[in-house]
């Protein structure tokens, strides 16, 4: 047995496998509608069957599904960044987390259709729940991440072996691999990286903090919505949280995926800042190793932050949200109609205090304003 059986995607021996049983589930018919809607179920189906590798899979339906997404439910879809890498590197992408999966989905479509390798994918253990669901991610180079629970020794067992998958994968396999920049997505419209996850990096490598680091070859990511994705399921869970501790229903992860997918999401960019530099690395070498993380956390905050394209959406919340119309020169009438018209979906929850949701909503598209 491998050591990273327990997590790591499938291997192209497994893909004729997981295509046929893809294939032949109870929800392929409705993925084969979206994915190739000009095509017969059974064209679809024989097609699914002739996939031998991950690349030809991911090459072929999961590029059609980006396609799919974007030509459904994107206005604009616009990258940069690319020049500073280069194709044959492995890289770690560092990303803000503001979907469930389209954050990394979109990025491996811009990748291709810049002649780069896809990279491997964190998964959260609390998705790979539907077989349906662990077929097209394992098969899609989606490894699993489990999420935060039982003693302080299996905690940092599990982040130990998180560790050394992903070194090994980036230094060893020379395969990139996307993980956010914190556990779970952003709820309020803050990027903030999570100084547990430079932590969880370091620790396959004890010898050298900044070799542990520099060889995983940090790019930051920073992805921007105009339309914020699941900014009502958002505003609703943040509200419930207030009170009580937050328990997921059942079936809500598979419904916030859905409609991150389907929600119109206006212009969408991704932007690949400059990579984290062994010299900025150093300048933190005296630091203690909590003041390290911190470090290295702040600076990529920085980056993503910086990055993050505001859009007219962003300046209305802001001036809505304190009252005033400091930015009115960044959006006009119609624009502010339309986000107005929009906030109006929350009415639907009176039983619930509409004016805090509005002020929850409101930050969400306000916040990454104070915080670039």
């Amino acid at each position: 047995m491998n050591k990273f059986d327990d997590i790591r995607p499938y291997r192209d021996s497994e893909i004729p496998a997981a295509m046929r049983r893809i294939a032949h589930a109870d929800a392929f018919p409705l993925i084969a509608s979206f994915v190739y809607p000009h095509l017969t179920l059974q064209q679809v189906r024989e097609r699914i069957e002739s996939f031998k590798t991950i690349r030809e899979f991911q090459h072929d339906t999961m590029y059609k599904v980006n396609e799919q997404i974007i030509a459904r439910s994107i206005a604009e879809f616009t990258c940069s960044g690319i020049e500073r890498l280069r194709p044959d590197e492995a890289y770690l992408y560092v990303s803000n987390h503001r979907d469930i999966m389209l954050d990394s989905s979109l990025l491996q479509y811009f990748l291709v259709s810049q002649g780069f390798e896809t990279t491997e994918i964190t998964f959260g253990a609390n998705l790979m729940t539907h077989p349906v669901v662990v077929d097209v991610g394992k098969s899609n180079k989606m490894f699993k991440v489990a999420r935060p629970g039982g003693s302080m020794r299996e905690f940092y067992q599990g982040s130990l072996h998180l560790s050394e998958y992903i070194r090994n994968a980036i230094t060893v396999e020379k395969q990139s691999v996307w993980i956010a920049q914190r556990n779970g997505r952003t709820k309020n419209g803050i990027d903030a990286t999570d100084q547990g996850v430079i932590k969880m990096l370091g620790m396959s490598e004890t010898s050298d903090k900044i070799k542990a680091l520099a060889e995983l070859h940090i790019v930051p990511v920073s992805i921007s919505y105009e339309w914020e994705s699941c900014d009502v399921l958002k505003t609703l869970e943040v509200y419930e949280s207030q009170f009580m501790r937050y328990v997921k229903k059942p079936g809500e992860d598979l419904n916030s995926i859905l409609t991150g997918i389907l929600q119109y999401k206006g212009r969408v960019h991704i932007q690949l800042c400059e990579p984290i530099s062994v010299a900025e690395l150093v300048a933190f070498e005296n630091q203690t190793n909590i003041a390290y993380h911190k470090s290295v956390a702040n600076l990529l905050d920085q980056r993503i932050n910086t990055a993050y394209r505001l859009y007219p959406n962003n300046y209305i919340a802001h001036d809505l949200l304190f009252g005033n119309q400091r930015y009115q020169s960044m959006y006009t009438p119609e624009q502010r109609d339309a986000f107005v018209h929009h906030m109006a979906r929350l009415d639907r929850y009176d039983s619930f205090d509409l004016d805090r949701l509005r002020e929850i909503f409101l930050g969400i598209y306000a916040n990454p304003i104070d915080h670039k």
